[in-house]
């Protein structure tokens, strides 16, 4: 990729903005050494090296700092790039940017430091989104496997794919142009070829679903009639007595959200309000139950409960018919206070934890999440649609060699298939795509 080395400088704070013992300003571009002399005690400073010193203004000392230089194209953003840790104040933090500003640097804009390190051919685009899943992963396995795209892994085996299939266009394209001195290429040959890229390309997609689980987590909602124990089993799972736990029926009015780490997953666990017909129910508890009914349409994983001591009642059968279509777990609960069971049902007690670890391996299992902990690639929408346009045009040419079709048409397609497979690295991307890509990053990286 060409260099494109920015005329203009930006800077940033690269840390969250707040009270804490080191804030980063982060400056990057040609004047980025001339700023760093104008508030810097230290000059001319030599890239490699750590300085101490202090910023300056007004010839006074602002601020004890470590300045960090590097020289293009050593650097994040394969420009020249100063970075300056002061003491982590809101105050101070916000004075040394605006004195960035003052001395020629522009405010950057979102992702335009790994915006710029991607036009500099520092990485290519499929690297550049895993930093932003590494920024957001919420989960050690998630972060991990960003890790290794960020390393390349997404990256390498693409270009494969991509050389696979300049080689077979090249010859193709060759035989056209060349009709004397090159030979078609075999039909047998161009399907074969065009098969094994197809399955190349099917095995990184099958791990899409994974991928997108990792990426969006996993959403479990507790659903059941008031005082079924939905608030004590959301408690229990996060080992958190976030939820009101008491004997009044009602006293969950609104949503309660906490995530959790399950095997490597990131699940969103939902405690509701408890639904139940009542012309009695108040404003606030009605409208709960609204938000109830909307949080279980949109759940990965239902849990609902029925209190087992009052055995499964006309109201619990009605929210049992909301829930009966999605995924869902029917539990149980207050088994210590009856000897009834249930054998649809994990029958557990809260007090005494019994059959809690047998639900909790309930839950992985529905959720299959045994399968996706181990996901060998890591893609985005984005990269899904490329690969899954890529062979869409694959298969189209594997069609036409299968029919003998004229080589100049089956080109065509191949063609088409490589543009779509140079999306992932970027190799070939509209400026829209890329605005939209690093206006999800966050200001400062």
């Amino acid at each position: 990729m060409i260099n494109k080395f920015q005329q203009d400088t930006i800077s940033a704070i690269a840390t969250p903005l707040g009270n804490g013992g080191v804030s980063i300003i982060r400056i990057s571009g040609n004047s980025a050494f001339d700023i760093s002399d104008k508030i810097f005690s230290q000059k001319n400073l030599i890239p490699g090296k750590i300085y101490h010193g202090h910023i300056i203004e007004n010839n006074e000392k602002l601020d004890e700092v470590i300045v960090l230089p590097f020289k293009n194209p050593n650097s994040y953003t394969g420009e020249d790039v100063i970075e300056i840790q002061c003491h982590g104040g809101v105050y101070i933090t916000r004075k040394i940017l605006n004195m960035t500003f003052l001395h020629g640097a522009r405010p950057a804009e979102k992702g335009e430091f790994t915006k710029r390190a991607f036009l500099n051919g520092k990485m290519d685009l499929s690297q550049a989104e895993a930093v932003l899943d590494i920024i957001h992963a919420n989960t050690e396995k998630f972060a991990i496997s960003s890790a290794r795209n960020l390393f390349g892994k997404l990256s390498a085996e693409t270009n494969k794919i991509r050389q696979m299939i300049t080689a077979l266009l090249s010859r193709i394209i060759a035989s056209i142009d060349f009709p004397e001195d090159v030979a078609e290429p075999e039909y047998s040959y161009i399907e074969t070829t065009i098969k094994n890229i197809i399955d190349k390309i099917d095995f990184i997609l099958s791990f899409s679903n994974s991928s997108n689980v990792f990426r969006q987590g996993i959403k479990i909602v507790l659903a059941g009639r008031p005082n079924a124990g939905k608030s004590s089993l959301f408690n229990t799972l996060l080992n958190l007595d976030r939820a009101i736990v008491t004997d009044i029926a009602g006293t969950t009015r609104d949503v309660i959200q906490e995530t959790i780490d399950i095997d490597g997953i990131s699940a969103t666990i939902t405690d509701t309000a408890g639904i139940r017909d009542d012309k009695n129910l108040n404003k606030v508890e009605a409208i709960g139950i609204d938000y109830t009914k909307k949080y279980i349409m949109d759940a990965h994983l239902v849990l609902f409960l029925y209190d087992l001591n009052e055995g499964f009642t006309p109201e619990d059968e009605q929210i049992f018919n909301i829930i009966k279509n999605k995924t869902f777990i029917k539990i149980a609960t207050k088994s210590d206070l009856t000897s009834n069971r249930d054998k649809d049902a994990i029958c557990i007690s809260l007090k005494t934890n019994e059959n809690i670890e047998t639900l909790k391996k309930e839950i992985k299992c529905k959720l299959s999440i045994q399968n996706l902990t181990e996901v060998e690639f890591i893609t985005n929408q984005r990269q899904q649609i490329c690969l899954k346009e890529a062979k869409e045009s694959l298969k189209n040419a594997l069609i036409a060699a299968q029919n003998k079709e004229i080589q100049d048409l089956i080109s065509i397609d191949i063609k088409s298939a490589l543009m779509y497979i140079s999306e992932v690295s970027g190799e070939v991307i509209t400026d829209d795509i890329l605005s939209n890509i690093f206006n999800n990053f966050c200001i400062g990286k």
